[in-house]
Parts: C-alpha cells; sequence; structure tokens
C-alpha cells in the first residue's frame, strides 16, 4: 500500500479575480502540475496499484475567501459552500485532477483538516467537495492507518486551535457556525489589511529575521504592523464572536508565536511515545520540510508547502519554491514499514527526485 501526503496549498478563488485584477491573496499557482501528479500516479505502472492520497490539511484557503468583498469570521455551512464553489472556478484543474485520480481502480483520498479549511467540517462542505472531486472522500482530524499517523499539526498551537467540545458555535439568528482560534482570527481580520501593503508578509521564513528586518529598514511597516496588532488584541475583547478562546495568557502567545517557525520532532516523538504502533509521523503546517529518525528506527517527516516562500536568509537570495510531498510504502498485512522519501515533484517529463528516503 502506498500513502502520497501533501499539506498546505492554501487553494484561493485563483490568480486572477472577476475584474481582471490580481488576487494578492491567492498562494497556489501549481494547478497544471498538481494535475500531472495525480494523473501520473493514477495511470502507467500505478493504474492498478493501490494509493492512497493524503491531502494534509490547509489544501482550502477558506479562512481567506471573502463573501462579497467582506472578510468575516462568522462563517456557517452556506458560506463555506460558496467559498468552495469560488475556489473550484479558480482552480478547476486542480479538481479535475483529483477526479481523474479517484476514476483509476484502488484509488482513495483522505482529506485531514487543518486551521485555514476547518470549514471543512461542515457536512454540506464535504458533500460539495466530494460532488467537485466526483467520488467519496474521507474527512478526518488525524488520519491512523497501518502504523502510519498522519495530521496537520496546528492542534499543538494554542492560537490555532479551540476543544474538540467548541468547534462550533450558535451564531446570529441560531446558526451554527465556526468557532476560529485567535490565529484564524487574525488571518481573517488583520492579514488581508498588511497583505495590501506587503503581499508576502505571511510567507517569508523565517519571520522572526523578517520582522526584525523590518525594524531597521522598514521601520514606518514596522510601527504599523505592531499597532495594527495591538489594536486587535484590544478591540476583540469586546467582541462576543472573538473573545471565546483567549484570555492575557493567549493573547500574550499570539505576539510570541507569529514571530517563531515551529518544529514538530518533539511532539512527533510524543504521539510515537503514546503509540509504539505508530512508525512514521507526518505533519505540515509550518510550511517546513524536515525529517528526523529516532533512535529505535521510527521517524517524523514535514511534507512543506507547494507555495512559493520568501526568504531573506542570506545563503538564499531568492524565492524557494519546492513541491515536496511524502512517499510511504507500507505492507498491509503486518504494519511494517518498506520505503519512505521526501520527494519533490517536477513535472510530467521528469516526475520527480527524491530528496532523501530510508528503509
Amino acid at each position: 500500500m502506498r500513502y502520497l501526503i501533501l499539506s498546505d496549498l492554501h487553494l484561493g478563488k485563483g490568480k486572477f479575480l472577476n475584474n481582471g485584477q490580481f488576487n494578492i491573496l491567492e498562494d497556489f499557482f501549481e494547478d497544471d502540475r498538481f494535475y500531472e501528479f495525480c494523473d501520473y500516479f493514477s495511470s502507467g505502472k500505478y493504474f492498478l496499484q493501490k494509493i492512497c492520497l493524503v491531502l494534509n490539511g490547509d489544501i482550502l484557503n477558506l479562512i481567506q475567501i471573502d463573501s462579497k468583498g467582506v472578510f468575516t469570521h462568522i462563517v456557517d455551512e452556506e458560506m463555506t459552500i460558496q467559498q468552495i464553489d469560488d475556489i473550484a472556478k479558480g482552480h478547476p484543474q486542480f479538481f479535475k485532477g483529483l477526479k481523474k485520480f479517484l476514476k483509476a481502480p484502488n484509488k482513495e483520498v483522505v482529506f485531514v483538516i487543518g486551521n485555514h479549511d476547518a470549514g471543512m467540517e461542515f457536512e454540506g462542505a464535504q458533500k460539495k467537495f466530494m460532488e467537485l472531486c466526483g467520488d467519496d472522500v474521507t474527512f478526518t482530524q488525524s488520519f491512523v492507518r497501518h502504523g502510519l499517523h498522519v495530521e496537520h499539526g496546528h492542534r499543538f498551537e494554542a492560537i490555532n486551535t479551540v476543544p474538540k467540545n467548541s468547534y462550533f458555535l450558535r451564531g446570529p439568528q441560531g446558526k451554527k457556525i465556526l468557532n476560529f482560534p485567535w490565529g484564524s482570527l487574525f488571518c481573517i481580520n488583520v492579514l488581508p489589511k498588511l497583505k495590501k501593503e506587503r503581499p508576502y508578509i505571511d510567507k517569508v521564513r523565517p519571520m522572526s529575521a523578517y520582522v526584525k528586518w523590518c525594524l531597521f529598514h522598514d521601520t514606518v511597516f514596522f510601527w504599523k504592523l505592531l499597532v495594527t496588532c495591538l489594536q486587535y488584541i484590544v478591540t476583540t475583547y469586546s467582541d462576543y464572536y472573538t473573545k471565546q478562546n483567549k484570555n492575557f495568557k493567549t493573547s500574550l502567545q499570539i505576539l510570541r508565536q507569529i514571530t517563531i517557525y515551529p518544529r514538530y520532532e518533539k511532539m512527533a516523538r510524543r504521539i510515537i511515545k503514546k503509540n509504539p504502533n505508530i512508525h512514521t509521523v507526518v505533519m505540515g503546517h509550518t510550511h517546513l520540510q524536515e525529517w528526523r529518525r529516532f533512535p529505535e528506527g521510527k521517524f517524523y517527516f514535514n511534507t512543506g508547502t507547494w507555495n512559493t516562500i520568501p526568504s531573506i536568509d542570506a545563503g538564499m537570495h531568492q524565492d524557494t519554491r519546492h513541491l515536496t510531498y511524502c512517499s510511504i510504502d507500507v505492507q498491509e498485512t503486518n504494519n511494517v514499514l518498506v520505503y519512505a522519501t521526501v520527494n519533490e515533484w517536477k513535472g510530467k517529463w521528469k516526475p520527480f527526485v527524491e530528496e532523501i528516503g530510508t528503509n
């Protein structure tokens, strides 16, 4: 059994808006490459092979999709379905790829829900996505099978998660709405304003270095960033729907975590320790491709992102974009890990480059 795992595509409304203007909130420009990826692993020598494609969170950038020009944190099922429709119009090739993949024998798609696509918990949203894919898709918060544990990773950050028993709230007119964590509220209500001036602000890695750079080289924007964040912290304390999941401690965490580039090998180690049957943990969320081998021959992988990552690292001097994914082979009968790699997709002429591998 082969598992293909990728994450953090962040599909928005498409490269261009209806008025022809470039969409500064769009992160995903690899629709053709993704279609080739789906086509390659559902044809030729892979046509009959059992393959599970795991979309590991933040596939859809639902929290940065406006509703008739307005960004709001009052999000119900009906609005989420409309957001998915808008994304599908901007990325028809993406859904065409999933549809082609699922038409082949022995193929399966699992959608692990992340913090940017939390709305996929709505039953109507799941039905809409499956309608666009032309077949059944499994939706879950975490995926565990054959000794493999896959989750997005946002639950390890206080600002990006809410308790399971309060995932939804009762909104205006009694409608069930999403109970967004602090980080998502920031992305909905503040980030679009900042991106109008600095479209790359949420993509630069390392973020801490960028904030320091702004202090000395983009000072006016640095103070605007600081004041905007502080103002939002103050104003959200008076809003019923934005004060549910935060207190003074959480407010301090948002200021600290926004500048820290988290790594999750420690969390992966805890998952493996808690469940000895797990041999491989795969996460996303950080947009950072990485892997760790633990002493007992178990592994942690992070799939990175297919988005362009601007960098101010002096050793790079360029934007980086690597279409990375995990390929993991497991023996179904005994759950033994056969082979695990992090690959970079190159396109149909040279399908992929094996970055790292282990067996």
